[in-house]
Parts: C-alpha cells; sequence; structure tokens
C-alpha cells in the first residue's frame, strides 16, 4: 500500500468524494476537457470511476486498489483516470450505469466504466477486489485484459460500443400517445403492489429492503380515491413497522438507507438527505389521513435531526451520512447493555432495555441495534405503571442517551448542498409546519428557499451543487422540478407571494430547457450540457422520483393554479409516454402513478382570503392543514397586499372583512365560508 502524500489534481475539487481521493498514488482528473483531449491526443482508454461519500464499497475500493501503488501504476501507464461524485453528475452517473446493465453487469456503485476516446464504454462493474475473489476477478487482471484489447482488439471493442451506443440513443425515441390515460392504470398498479407486499414486516419484496416512499404515497391516495381500507392498512403496517425498526434511528431520529433483512432490524448505516425528506413527507400525510400520533413524532424527530445535524449555517441542507465511524460500520449507532444501564440507571435502564430488546448478548455482532421489541401498554403491565409514565421515561431516557453518543466519534458527513435534494427536504418542512402547526419549520423552510434562490440561482440559471461558496454543475431537470415543487408547498405554508411566482418562473425555465415536444418526453439535461455521449432520460422512479415524474406533478398543479392550459398538456404527453410501465412496473414509477392519480381526479380548489397576521386566519390554516386532501390545489392570498394575476384568485375577496374560504369542486363553487365549524364540516 502507499505510504507518500502527494496529491493529485482533485485537491483542487469541493466535492467530500472526489477530495477523498486526493492523495491516491493514481493520477486522477475529474470530468471536464482536460482529461477527455488528453484521452484523445494519447488514444488511450478512459477509466471512468463514479461513487459518493458515503458509500461503503466505493471506500472499500479505494484502500484495496486506489491507494495500491502498483495497480496505481497500471492504471497511469494505461489509462486516463477520471473520478466521478455520482451526486454531482448525476447525469453521466445515469449513461454509463445503463450502458453496464447493457453490457450484463449489475448496478450499484462503485461504479467502473472503461471509454474509448470518445466516451463510448465498451466494459465496465461495479466493485473488482484487488486480486481474483469470490468468483469476481481482480481488478490488477482487468486493467491488463482490458488495456490489451484496446490495443489489439479494435474491432471487437467497436462491436460493443456500436451495440451499446445504439440502444443508449434508442431509449431517447419516443413512442405513440394515442392511448387514454384511464383509472385501470391505478388499479392495476394497485394490485401489483398488493402481489408484492410483505404482510408479515410491511414493505415489500424480501431481503434485502427499502423503505419504497412513493410506493406508500401511491397507496395512501390510492385508499383515499377509492376507500380500500386494505391500501390503508399496507401503509399502517409499513410505516409502523419501520418506524420500530433498526433501519429507523431511534435515538437521534432519521431513517437509514435500507435493511439488510426483511424485518427492518439491521440497516446499511448511511443517511440520505432524500430518503429521509421522502419519508418525513409520508408520514406527514399518514397522519393527517389517520391521526396517528406516531406518524408526527417520527416525522418531527427526522425533521429535528435535519435541523441539529444537517443544516448549514446559511439555511442548505447537507447531502449524507456515511455508515462508518472509525471504520466500522455503524459504530457510533450501537450500544452494549452495560453503557445503557451506565447511561439510565438500573430501573429506566431496565425499562428501557425491555422496550428496546437490548441483551448482553446484542443482535448485531454483539452490540444492539435499538428497536422496538415490547409497547409501552405491555411494559406498564409488567412494571404495574401507566402507559404515559413509560412513554415519558422512554422518552426521557432517549435524550439522555443522545448526549454520551454525540461524543462518540460521528460518521463523515458530505457537506454539499445538492439543489434538487434540498427541493424535497424545503417541501417537507412546509409541510410539517403545516401539518403540525411548527412556526419553527416554517423559519427553516424559508431560509432554505432564501438560499437555494439566491446562492444557486443566478443570470437566470440553476446550479445543481454547491460547496466551499463555490456551485458547480449547471441545473438538471431533477433540480428544477424538486424545486419548484418545495416553493410551492413553502407558498401554501407562509401566504407568501414571492415563493409562488418564484415557482412559476422556474417551471417556465424547465420546459424550455427540458422539454422535448417531438419526443413528448424530458431530457434530463439542459441542452448546453456538451460534454456527454448522449441526452439522457431517466424515466424511473427509483431512490428519488424522477426528474420527469416530478415536472409532471408540477406542471398539473401549476395548469390549475393557473389555467395554463400547456402545462397540461406537456403533463399528459408525458404520462401516455409511459402508461404501460407505470401499471406493470408500480415500484419503478411510484410518482408516476400519484401524477396518474392527480390527473385523473376531480378538480378541487381551496382559496383562503385573510390577513396574514389575523389569528383567525391561522384558525382557518390549522383547520385545511390537518386534513389530508392529496389533489386539492391550496392558495392562499391577502386581499390587500396582492400583486398576482392568477386566475384562481381573481375575485377572491373577504367577506365583512372576516377571514374566508373559498371551495370549488369540478369547476362549481360552494358557498364562500366564514365560520370555522363549518369549514371543518365542509372538508369533512
Amino acid at each position: 500500500m502507499s505510504e507518500h502524500k502527494h496529491s493529485n489534481r482533485l485537491i483542487n475539487e469541493t466535492s467530500p468524494y472526489l477530495l477523498q481521493h486526493a492523495h491516491n498514488p493514481v493520477d486522477w482528473y475529474a470530468w471536464g476537457d482536460e482529461a477527455l483531449t488528453r484521452a484523445k491526443a494519447e488514444d488511450k482508454p478512459i477509466l471512468l470511476s463514479i461513487g459518493y461519500s458515503a458509500c461503503h464499497w466505493c471506500h472499500v475500493m479505494e484502500h484495496e486498489s486506489f491507494e495500491n501503488d502498483s495497480i496505481a501504476r497500471l492504471m497511469n501507464e494505461n489509462y486516463i483516470n477520471i473520478k466521478v461524485d455520482r451526486e454531482e453528475r448525476p447525469d453521466l452517473d445515469a449513461i454509463y450505469m445503463e450502458a453496464v446493465q447493457l453490457m450484463g453487469g449489475s448496478g450499484g456503485w462503485p461504479l467502473n466504466v472503461f471509454l474509448n476516446s470518445d466516451r463510448e464504454p465498451f466494459y465496465g462493474g461495479t466493485y473488482f477486489p484487488p486480486q481474483d475473489r469470490q468468483g469476481l476477478p481482480g481488478f490488477e487482471r482487468v486493467l491488463t485484459t482490458v488495456a490489451d484489447a484496446y490495443k489489439n482488439k479494435k474491432s471487437q471493442v467497436q462491436g460493443t460500443v456500436d451495440q451499446v451506443v445504439g440502444y443508449l440513443n434508442r431509449a431517447t425515441e419516443s413512442i405513440s400517445d394515442s392511448v387514454n390515460i384511464s383509472t385501470n392504470t391505478l388499479t392495476n398498479a394497485y394490485v401489483s403492489l398488493k402481489n408484492a407486499f410483505d404482510t408479515r414486516n410491511g414493505g415489500f419484496g424480501m431481503a434485502p429492503k427499502f423503505p419504497q416512499p412513493m410506493a406508500l404515497e401511491f397507496l395512501l391516495r390510492y385508499w383515499h380515491r377509492t376507500a380500500d381500507i386494505q391500501a390503508l392498512a399496507m401503509v399502517e403496517n409499513s410505516l409502523s413497522k419501520m418506524a420500530e425498526g433498526g433501519i429507523y434511528d431511534q435515538i437521534g431520529g432519521g431513517f437509514h438507507r435500507y435493511s439488510v433483512d426483511a424485518k427492518w432490524l439491521v440497516p446499511h448505516f448511511e443517511k440520505m438527505l432524500y430518503d429521509n425528506a421522502l419519508l418525513s413527507g409520508i408520514y406527514i400525510h399518514a397522519y393527517q389521513a389517520t391521526g396517528n400520533e406516531l406518524y408526527k413524532r417520527i416525522a418531527c424527530e427526522t425533521l429535528d435531526w435535519v435541523v441539529r445535524e444537517m443544516t448549514d449555517s446559511n439555511g442548505g441542507f447537507y447531502s449524507t451520512q456515511d455508515a462508518d465511524s472509525e471504520g466500522v460500520e455503524g459504530k457510533y449507532y450501537v450500544w452494549s447493555s452495560d453503557e445503557i444501564i451506565e447511561v439510565l440507571g438500573d430501573d429506566d435502564g431496565a425499562l428501557f432495555s425491555k422496550h428496546f430488546g437490548v441483551t448482553g448478548y446484542g443482535n448485531f455482532e454483539g452490540q444492539n441495534i435499538l428497536n422496538v421489541v415490547t409497547s409501552a401498554d405491555s411494559l406498564a403491565l409488567e412494571f404495574n405503571i401507566e402507559s404515559a409514565e413509560v412513554i415519558d421515561r422512554i422518552e426521557r431516557s432517549k435524550r439522555k442517551l443522545l448526549e454520551p453518543r454525540s461524543q462518540r466519534i460521528a460518521p463523515h458527513r458530505d457537506e454539499k448542498i445538492l439543489a434538487s435534494w434540498n427541493g424535497l427536504m424545503l417541501a417537507s418542512f412546509a409541510e410539517g409546519a403545516m401539518a403540525f402547526g411548527r412556526q419553527d419549520y416554517l423559519e427553516i423552510a424559508t431560509n432554505n428557499a432564501r438560499f437555494l434562490t439566491k446562492a444557486m440561482y443566478k443570470d437566470g440559471r440553476l446550479s445543481h451543487s454547491f460547496k466551499d461558496e463555490r456551485s458547480s454543475a449547471q441545473g438538471f431537470l431533477q433540480d428544477y422540478a424538486f424545486l419548484v415543487d418545495g416553493l410551492i408547498r413553502l407558498y401554501q405554508a407562509s401566504f407568501d407571494e414571492h415563493w409562488l411566482s418564484m415557482a412559476i418562473k422556474l417551471a417556465g425555465e424547465m420546459v424550455a430547457r427540458f422539454w422535448d415536444e417531438s419526443g413528448k418526453s424530458f431530457f434530463d439535461t439542459d441542452e448546453g450540457q456538451y460534454d456527454l455521449l448522449v441526452r439522457p432520460k431517466n424515466m424511473y422512479d427509483n431512490a428519488v422520483p424522477s426528474g420527469a415524474s416530478m415536472a409532471v406533478y408540477v406542471l398539473l398543479y401549476l395548469s390549475r393554479f393557473t389555467d395554463n392550459s400547456d402545462y397540461e398538456a406537456i403533463a399528459v404527453a408525458a404520462i401516455k409516454q409511459l402508461l404501460k410501465d407505470i401499471a406493470h412496473y408500480p415500484l419503478g414509477f411510484g410518482y408516476w402513478l400519484c401524477d396518474v392519480d392527480f390527473y385523473l381526479s376531480q378538480r378541487k380548489e381551496i382559496v383562503l382570503a385573510g390577513k396574514c397576521d389575523d389569528v383567525r386566519t391561522k384558525g382557518f390554516v390549522d383547520i385545511i392543514s390537518k386534513h389530508y386532501m392529496p389533489n386539492m390545489v391550496q392558495a392562499s392570498v391577502d386581499p390587500a397586499n396582492t400583486s398576482l394575476e392568477i386566475a384562481l384568485l381573481k375575485d377572491r375577496e373577504m367577506i365583512g372583512d372576516m377571514p374566508t374560504v373559498y371551495i370549488c369542486e369540478n369547476f362549481t363553487c360552494k358557498r364562500p365560508v366564514t365560520d370555522s365549524a363549518e369549514l371543518e364540516s365542509m372538508l369533512a
């Protein structure tokens, strides 16, 4: 292994992932003209290595191979070596991930792809051990074999390139749009999800198990649409089991990435901003739908974790926390039985241990991952105390344990700020502010929106990433779409028309930059993004909604807000391209299903006219916010202080200086309401 500490070109980057490789003996480049020009000039193949800072196996491969002098020498002599942070360049990641899968590999990170000097892929894979091991080819052998093929088997290499690039180009072509959008799509998707549902543990499929918040959002909407009690039961079962499992950080709040088992016990311990944005969102909506206090607690604890550990002083939200600390996965989060007793004492320690399944022998490598195994009611019977006292003591114990845990060596935090993921988190804080009446959440959401629209939006362009006072990579479709969604929700929570105006402006720019009129779909990248092999269109909802599915949602929403029929036409055309896939593969199209549900819903609008600082207005906001109304377009207006020329707000006056609510459904308006009891009964 290399002992020297020389640095390579990555030392000048801001990405924490790239900086982690800045002292490798590999002659790394960041993606850009310098590397691509050199590859062409020397006719050398490119080794493109893509990962991210919270990725455990990325760290392993770095340590085993990229810090190894003899492997580095092979790389430097035979290749132009390029390192990419997938969170900074999701466009490159999407193109080359698909290429590796087309060549028979599996998806995942680290992603290592071999390209010709025209950036076209001809071989690739994910993790390679340094030497042959457990059926995996060693990286040293791969490097040698690929370099030899590139020099001596040109026609074979070109054959692979032609096949893969041909497919990548075809993947962006459109299909017929003659199909009709109907509720059959929703019904078929529901049946498919029901068949994949794990009735014992909640969630879908077996291990490893991901939370799938978008599928749960669709099921909650499906219950709202059809009153099918089984759809709600699937949501409740999943949310309750996840909240009690080890995938949820029982002490600090927030969710880990996924569970390695089927019952949510042992997580992969990294924490991602986007998971927690989407999960806090579904817990907020489930609370509105059911009134279950557990969902409110989990949502608030998750948002509070973001405030405490993931918020920059300028208002941006950081990206990820690693799984490892001190080189050991999960070390920061697990406990021994003795530690618990030492901090809490015998009485509270015994109660806490019983609740969270803490034992002397542990449930994870001799330590304990906290997960709820005994309910508060059962503990009340066993310890002969009231349930309320059990809950109080457990909550107090959690706060006590957070203090010594925060003294441990914390996992590495990736402090770059991504516009897309921030947009998702902004939406959750705005919705949390409304649903729970939390002014502090509204302030956090407002600070975040101010930061994103000032520091990351310059000269009519949104940036994708920001770190160390530098923004990098021009915005992708996801950045625009997710931020527009967050700004719409902030407007609803704050009454501040500035955020709605900003959302409408960004939505217009999004359509101009990314909509492909001939293909009736959205590109992921701006047409000015010249350094790509193809201009990608990724339609799948993976860990986050696809840029396209969120773009469709905000355009449908804004079309109802502004009566812009062009926006609805674009959204409908995009949905029609995917209807077959949406129904048959619901776990890959969860947000698209929410789009279809919204499009097919009866047109419902609610406008609150009132003075922002009037306590009666606030009372109406609270009544509206506690209801789950996923397809309701909501607007607020202070008639004395508005400059918005929007059809929905036209002639919405206060009656007799009273806050007034206007409710319209399917192009028909009910009588304006000025009485809170009457409003409550109309919404119910």
